[in-house]
């Protein structure tokens, strides 16, 4: 089931209800947020607005991380999330998105893209 980002029905701070004067319109649903898993690697395909379609991941086994002193950029398997500032619940889940760190065969990396947006998981390794 999809949310609706307008709530049309409330109620009136006396307490009285609001009737809604229309109903609501295809633009106002939203789906509910795409959160990437560490594991094997699954892709799911949405239609947009303007017949558009949006890629998102499920769950990835592999990350395309960057060595910003070389520029060089290669494939690697993600072995675990080691750390997300975004919520401490996702770190505890092993959710990828932008801004986690994870841990991969060439060492520690921060993830740059948004794997439910954009359908892959790109990193910059961070040097230690």
């Amino acid at each position: 089931m999809r949310k609706s980002i307008e709530n049309l029905r409330g109620r009136k701070y006396t307490g009285g209800k609001i009737t809604p004067s229309r109903s609501r319109k295809k633009y106002e649903t939203d789906r509910y947020p795409n959160e990437a898993l560490v594991g094997k690697n699954i892709s799911v395909s949405r239609r947009t607005r303007g017949g558009n379609y949006k890629t998102a991941l499920k769950s990835s086994h592999f990350a395309n991380v960057t060595n910003p002193e070389t520029r060089k950029t290669q494939k690697t398997s993600i072995s675990q999330v080691i750390r997300n500032p975004a919520n401490r619940d996702y770190e505890r889940r092993g959710v990828v998105n932008k801004g986690a760190i994870i841990q991969t065969e060439l060492g520690v990396a921060r993830v740059t893209s948004r794997p439910g947006q954009h359908g892959c998981v790109n990193a910059v390794q961070i040097s230690q």
